[in-house]
């Protein structure tokens, strides 16, 4: 489905109880012929979200001081690094203007862009200063979360690894509805652009797979 925005506990899932002794999902649906699956469904850095990001380099000294929760300080006009050795990676929120600081590299203007392109602006920012000549950069959200919630087999807050899920995938990990589920009345609360919305299906209806929020 198209990008279904879900981090934070921001896509909500609440499915009301009706009892029923059967349980079909798209019914009637029909073959038809297969279309392109739109490819706009990477997650948007937004302030206040937290990330990880990785510098890596054939010369792991030179990435070193980038990835190490770190601290920077001025004495005498020059700036002197420390870093912890706890060996975890360090988890940075991006501000109410949409910018991280960066060890090193300072600040850094990131609202709006996707992990790739952050990567790559970080990557550009590295080399043109001179500071490692190959550097390749990881960013992973710390916390991209969603809550199902009503009558599924597991109830709950989980965690997901990539930018898109579908509604489908998302009661998967919930265990899917019980057979009390009312499955033509299922909601779906996401909350972007400062806007908070609530959405209905009907999962026996094949309409749903061409939905924007699917």
């Amino acid at each position: 489905g198209s990008e279904m925005c879900i981090r934070d506990s921001l896509g909500i899932l609440l499915v009301s109880c009706s009892a029923q002794k059967r349980v079909w999902y798209l019914q009637d649906a029909q073959p038809f012929t297969p279309e392109q699956i739109a490819e706009n469904g990477q997650i948007r850095i937004k302030p206040l979200d937290r990330l990880t990001i990785v510098v890596n380099s054939k010369d792991p000294e030179l990435a070193a001081p980038f990835n190490a929760a770190s601290s920077y300080n001025s004495l005498n006009g020059l700036s002197t690094y420390s870093s912890s050795s706890n060996g975890n990676l360090q988890i940075l929120t991006v501000d109410k203007e949409g910018k991280i600081q960066l060890p090193i590299i300072g600040e850094i203007d990131c609202d709006g862009l996707t992990r790739n392109e952050l990567a790559k602006k970080i990557e550009n920012t590295i080399r043109e200063n001179g500071m490692v000549h190959d550097p390749i950069v990881i960013i992973q959200f710390a916390d991209v979360k969603f809550s199902v919630l009503g009558e599924v087999a597991r109830p709950g807050q989980f965690s997901i690894t990539k930018d898109r899920i579908s509604l489908f995938d998302a009661l998967a990990m919930a265990g899917d509805l019980t057979i009390y589920g009312q499955r033509e009345n299922v909601a779906l609360i996401r909350e972007e652009n400062g806007m908070r919305t609530v959405h209905y299906f009907d999962l026996k209806n094949p309409d749903i797979l061409a939905s924007p929020y699917f």
